[in-house]
């Protein structure tokens, strides 16, 4: 019997060991691929003529405010008046009919950006980018697009640039300041590591998606090249 405990603890401890092994491996290979794409100052940032917001609801799942959101606004508003993007693709998702405190995320950007004195027809609404990876994707796909500016927090930043690359993208990222409150950026912080681990997974076993056309939206962002 005793025997049996010390085997099962043995191997218990092999697979806690291998689960910490995978969630560090997973974030280190993301924050090395990552490295020198992101800036948090907007007189360093390249310019790109696109920039990709990567949506959060402006309330959390619990009904508070969801500073992230605010300052994922203040970061596209900054790059945009500094001539750094000429175009925002609002990217998220709408959840106004599926979850209790639902929002349209991408409805949402576009309110937010318009009151900071952003022209409306500079604002692109994606309503595909339920997750990163679609939002990536789609701006690849349906976009056109070989480059763009990432706006986010830095830790989803350095998650979104990863995935640019796997689509042949050249991205950077504008680092939005995180939340004030600290319980909040300790749970994003565990949020993501955990989400570069599930990353690894779509990206292994997951099709890649198929995505609505979205002519408005292309001929908008091409118009001043064609």
């Amino acid at each position: 019997m005793k025997r049996r405990k010390k085997i099962i603890l043995w191997l218990g401890g092999i697979a806690i060991l291998g689960v910490v092994l995978l969630v560090v491996s997973c974030n280190l290979i993301v924050a090395w691929d990552s490295n020198g794409k992101t800036y948090d100052s907007v007189s360093q940032i390249p310019h790109n003529r696109v920039g990709l917001l990567l949506a959060t609801s402006p309330i959390t799942p619990g009904g508070a405010h969801n500073f992230y959101f605010n300052n994922r606004i203040k970061a596209a508003d900054e790059l945009y008046k500094a001539g750094k993007i000429d175009y925002i693709i609002a990217s998220g998702g709408d959840y106004t009919k599926t979850q209790k405190i639902g929002c349209d995320e991408p409805k949402s950007i576009l309110d937010s950006l318009v009151a900071r004195g952003v022209p409306a027809d500079r604002i692109i609404l994606d309503y595909e980018g339920t997750t990163t990876r679609n939002s990536i994707y789609k701006a690849g796909q349906i976009y056109d697009l070989d480059s763009f500016t990432i706006i986010s927090q830095k830790d989803h930043n350095e998650r979104a640039i990863f995935l640019a690359g796997l689509c042949q993208i050249k991205a950077v990222g504008y680092n939005a300041a995180p939340s004030h409150i600290r319980r909040n950026r300790i749970k994003n912080t565990l949020r993501e590591y955990l989400a570069r681990v599930k990353m690894f997974g779509t990206i292994i076993f997951a099709t890649t998606p198929v995505y609505q056309e979205d002519e408005t939206g292309y001929r908008k962002i091409h118009q001043e090249n064609q």
